[in-house]
């Protein structure tokens, strides 16, 4: 489509003599192509200057300006390198001259206009570098590369940084490169010779692109945000960058980084490098700390430049200045920088792509984001109008009236309207971005009816080691006091946020955290006074609260499958890294973990739903290992032999029930399909194989790490219990269960679930546990055989005291055991507590008003047991869990005081432990 039919506005010439006397010199311009060619000669010196030069290419190039570029570059890959920097800068012009008549008539959105200039920058400085290594080649100086090696470069990349890097570059913009070669490509013993010769290069990439000619220049290039410029090299050996970057890096360089991509020579090794650098640039936590470094940033700016103050729009720079463009980059390459290491889709390294990504994660609001997307837009025009005039790197209005008309001319706008409209978005703007780096809410006063004792030892806390942690946590304190203070126990409440404080081994991350999201300090104060325990747990692991603003938290739950599919993901994320990808899932299981007990407290989810997830998040994230451990083992010892093996879960795993401090019962089935070796570079007996395997599994689930410890891992249900081998083969699994068990070995397959592994090998294992469950039994003899279990369960046992809901007569585990008896009696595969209460009354066991007791004590018990594990690690008794903890008990249970609970239970248990002697035909009066 040619240039004419898409042209949108016009601009009016400043100066319309100059305007004719371009004109004139291209006749074959007339309409609206001679009204753009007029007001902007009118308008711009420089742009006259480009028309005069180019008025033999320029008619041509209106008939399709896409294509005149495509075709420019084309042309100048093919030159020379002799006569390769006068055709550069040839490009430069024609370049600018249709970039700037396109942006000047609406022919080319923002997006184009800067696209076309940051491509030129590419193939500008591609061409240059390539150009400057293929001498170094020729001349052999550079260490064992030859001719073919010139198409990478030799192994140097250049990275685009800043606008460069995002396709954003602006109309007379600088281009920021950091230049970097791939030592591996070389000798040790060559080392100083390559770097020496890439240093050469740099210079002659530069110098061809920089120096200004007769033709003018290409870009002017800036090599200054490598590391340390003072003393480092212009072009610096990849693994010496990422040391620096590993040790000494800044938030600056960080965000700097968010822009980066390889622009021009080895772009594969480019990619590598910034691949290494992603734990750099994106954390793996919610880095709040970053609005702060952010802000000084700005201030040190707008001190450095005499930025601050009132905006007045003479002078005002467009950039730097009270609501500019600067400040809607760093508002958003800050929030990218919070939340960009958890969630990757926010890794977008141009402006208003970002924001829109932001907005739809929730990190901005979307209004906001509209607004500043598209002011951004509207600063960048008038960015690029200022910039036309002369070809200036400025950002500054000008300050006389003629200057300001230039501009409203070249934009076609008229003066008044166009100040009051930049006014506005430049305020609006600042208002927005001020009110995320620098919240001045008045803050609360402290409160005095709290133990000062308790408070000034704070200071002593590791957590406020460091003044910044201080500065921090005392704008927050008095906030944080008074909401303390308006709970139902402030100094039990405060007794429990000083145990919380005393863990944290660090503050400035967290406190910072609170800073910017007060709705935490909420929950923080909801935890403290009512569950320590947890409150303890968040001391040591607190990047759990970086879940609560994920987006996520409080939507509804996304099931197993949506589980095991959201850690899988979190998992491919983490590349080859076997043990960055453990400890992924530690952190992500803590998140989750952390969002079950935090909506149990707030009563958004009742006992039963707790204990459903907890076994969803169990079940999803030894899934998600699995084939990671599969994959890590295989690298040294092959695929597995035959057709692979899978995962049992048992006991309360299985039966969907499991509470904050459950470990996991597993089993390991491997069919080897008569296949006796493994194919690896070290080959396994398939026996040994699985062995190791599994070994391998459960050190991935309960080895002790970073991010803490998953699961611990209970294999005693294996065949033989701990004599046996930890993988059993399902022919000596089958033949074990048919003729070797025990009876209790027979009622825990009744809670079996698989949960992980070979899909045909998990529908042949649950296949057979349908079978050998539905096969007919002894009633007289399972009755004899679990009272005999009951038996050695209570001399090996006895309850703690009467807030032990597990572990006696007619308690969880009791009631469970008749559960598991009806369930095998009956054949049910069906595997939950109440599907085999149901089974009883199905065979005749129990009656319906006896079933529906023993579920009634069941789930009080239930509610009794999955309290106490995230309230504490002792029992409920009213002084160990507090006077907050035992609000959320009786809420749960229903009853009104501690004492009458104590009580329910005790019938509750005096009942059960009846019915189940009943069902189980137990003389009592014979013991």
């Amino acid at each position: 489509m040619s240039f004419e039919t898409r042209i949108t506005r016009l601009p009016t010439a400043f100066d319309s003599e100059r305007g004719d006397d371009t004109l004139a010199l291209v006749p074959a311009l007339s309409g609206d192509l001679g009204k753009l060619v007029h007001g902007t000669a009118g308008c711009s010196p420089y742009l006259k200057s480009l028309i005069e030069k180019e008025k033999d290419w320029l008619p041509g190039a209106f008939d399709d300006p896409e294509a005149a570029l495509a075709t420019l570059f084309d042309e100048l890959a093919e030159v020379a390198p002799d006569a390769l920097g006068a055709a550069l800068r040839m490009g430069k012009r024609r370049v600018a001259l249709m970039t700037a008549l396109a942006d000047i008539a609406g022919v080319w959105e923002l997006e184009q206009v800067t696209g076309a200039l940051t491509d030129y920058a590419d193939l500008a400085s591609d061409l240059a570098l390539k150009a400057a290594i293929a001498s170094e080649i020729r001349r052999k100086k550079l260490p064992g590369q030859t001719e073919d090696d010139v198409a990478t470069a030799g192994g140097m990349v250049t990275l685009a940084m800043g606008k460069m890097g995002a396709h954003e570059l602006n109309y007379s913009s600088d281009i920021d490169l950091i230049c970097l070669f791939d030592e591996t490509r070389f000798d040790p013993a060559d080392y100083h010779d390559a770097r020496a010769s890439f240093v050469r290069a740099t210079r002659k990439m530069s110098s061809m692109l920089n120096d200004l000619t007769g033709d003018g220049y290409v870009f002017r290039t800036d090599l200054r945000l490598r590391p340390d410029p003072a003393v480092t090299p212009v072009c610096l050996a990849m693994e010496a960058a990422e040391r620096y970057y590993e040790s000494l890096g800044r938030t600056w360089e960080r965000a700097a980084y968010i822009k980066a991509r390889p622009s021009a020579g080895d772009l594969e090794a480019g990619g590598r490098f910034l691949q290494t650098l992603k734990p750099f640039v994106w954390r793996r936590h919610l880095d709040f700390a970053a609005i702060q470094d952010a802000h000084d940033m700005r201030l040190r700016i707008r001190e450095h430049k005499g930025l601050g103050g009132k905006i007045t729009l003479e002078g005002h720079n467009m950039k730097l200045g009270r609501g500019g463009i600067r400040e809607i980059e760093f508002f958003t390459q800050t929030r990218q920088l919070i939340a960009g290491g958890r969630d990757p889709s926010l890794r977008d390294n141009r402006t208003v792509p970002a924001l829109g990504h932001l907005a739809e994660k929730g990190w901005v609001p979307e209004e906001a984001a509209a607004i500043l997307a598209r002011h951004y837009r509207s600063h960048r025009e008038v960015e690029h109008r200022i910039q036309m005039i002369n070809d200036a790197q400025t950002h500054d209005f000008p300050k006389s009236d003629d200057g300001m008309q230039r501009i409203a001319c070249l934009m076609g706008r008229d003066l008044g309207e166009l100040k009051a409209e930049i006014v506005d978005r430049l305020e609006e703007v600042h208002e927005l971005t001020e009110g995320f780096f620098a919240p001045d809410a008045a803050k609360p006063q402290e409160v005095s009816e709290l133990d000062g004792e308790i408070i000034a030892r704070w200071q002593t806390y590791p957590a406020f080691r460091s003044e910044r942690a201080v500065a921090i946590f005392d704008r927050l304190k008095p906030d944080l006091l008074n909401r303390l203070s308006n709970t139902a126990h402030p100094n039990q409440a405060l007794l429990s946020l000083d145990g919380f404080l005393a863990g944290l081994p660090a503050g400035v991350q967290l406190f910072s955290l609170f800073e910017a999201n007060p709705q935490l300090i909420d929950l923080l104060v909801d935890i403290v006074g009512t569950a320590p325990a947890l409150a303890k747990h968040l001391s040591r692991n607190s990047g759990v609260f970086d879940a609560v603003i994920g987006g996520s938290f409080f939507t509804p739950w996304p099931n197993e499958d949506g589980l095991r599919a959201e850690l899988a993901d979190v998992l491919a994320h983490e590349g080859d890294d076997y043990e960055r990808k453990l400890d992924s899932a530690r952190r992500w299981a803590k998140e989750w973990h952390f969002r079950v007990g935090v909506h149990h407290l707030r009563g958004l989810i009742s006992a039963k739903e707790a204990g459903e997830h907890y076994a969803d998040l169990a079940s999803a994230s030894v899934a998600a290992l699995w084939p990671v451990v599969q994959e890590k083992f295989a690298e040294k010892h092959g695929p597995c032999p035959g057709r692979g093996a899978m995962v049992l879960g048992m006991g309360s795993l299985g039966a969907r029930r499991l509470n904050a401090s459950s470990d996991l019962d597993l089993i390991v089935i491997y069919d080897a399909d008569g296949v006796d070796f493994s194919e690896g570079r070290r080959p396994l007996a398939s026996r040994a194989y699985y062995a190791r395997l599994t070994q391998a599994m459960v050190t991935a689930v309960t080895a002790q790490m970073a991010q803490g410890r998953l699961y611990e891992v209970d294999m005693r249900l294996r065949p033989s219990g701990t004599q046996g081998p930890v993988a059993t083969s399902i022919t000596s699994f089958k033949e074990y269960q048919k003729s070797e068990a025990w009876t209790w070995e027979h009622l825990a397959l009744t809670r079996a679930r698989p949960v992980a592994g070979e899909e045909s090998l998990m529908d042949e294992v649950e296949a057979f546990r349908q079978a050998l469950l539905a096969a007919p039994r002894d009633g007289a003899k399972i009755k004899a055989d679990v009272n005999e279990m009951r038996d050695r369960i209570a001399a090996a046992k006895a309850p703690k005291g009467v807030w032990d809901a597990k572990i006696g007569r007619g308690r969880l585990q009791d009631i469970e055991l008749v559960s598991q008896t009806c369930a095998l009696m009956a054949g049910t595969p069906l595997r939950s507590v109440f599907d085999g209460l149901d089974a009883g009354v199905a065979i005749g066991w129990l009656d319906d008003a006896q079933c529906i007791a023993l579920k009634q004590d069941y789930d009080l018990f239930w509610k009794v047991q999955v309290a106490s594990k995230l309230l504490s690690e002792q029992d409920l008794s009213p002084e160990v869990i507090g006077e907050g903890g035992a609000a959320f008990v009786l809420r749960e249970t229903g009853e009104e005081v501690m004492e009458r609970l104590a009580g329910a239970l005790v019938d509750a248990a005096e009942r059960s432990g009846d019915l189940v002697d009943l069902v189980l035909g137990k003389d009592r009066e014979k013991e």
